[in-house]
């Protein structure tokens, strides 16, 4: 069976802050890890044999509004965030093209109603962060940078 190894590293700005992620591939969660206190490389290979549509995941999860401070102008001075980094797809580097294609789907921690944002590369709302793509995978990525 071919494979293509999907790759990147999700980091934390506070490790003190219990903030979790999940990762899934479809209907299939691939981590979850409800703390992260320290980066982890999260590496998967997918079968790029059968052409289809696929959408990874990712979930951030226990983002509290105490884990955000701001001063008396409402200025943020001090957040909890996980970030999403060296994105690679068979060791090509796609960082730009994920962040391009990635749809972040949150309500501000339930302070808003519910949006489909831009992802910049942090995750700093409870939300899920999704990541669209076909296989074979070198034809998506002939098609898309």
């Amino acid at each position: 069976m071919e494979t293509v190894k999907i790759s990147f590293d999700v980091d934390t700005s506070d490790a003190e802050c219990p903030l979790g992620i999940e990762i899934r591939l479809g209907n299939t969660v691939l981590l979850k890890n409800n703390h992260v206190q320290e980066k982890i490389t999260f590496d998967y290979d997918i079968n790029d044999v059968d052409t289809g549509d696929h959408k990874l995941q990712i979930v951030l999860t226990g983002k509290t509004s105490d884990h955000t401070i701001v001063d008396e102008t409402g200025t943020i001075i001090k957040d909890a965030t996980l970030q999403i980094s060296n994105v690679t797809i068979d060791d090509i580097d796609v960082q730009q093209l994920f962040l391009e294609k990635c749809v972040y789907t949150h309500n501000f921690n339930d302070t808003q109603s519910e949006i489909e944002d831009t992802f910049y590369g942090a995750a700093g709302c409870n939300g899920i962060i999704s990541f669209s793509f076909s296989t074979p995978i070198y034809l998506w990525l002939l098609e898309n940078m």
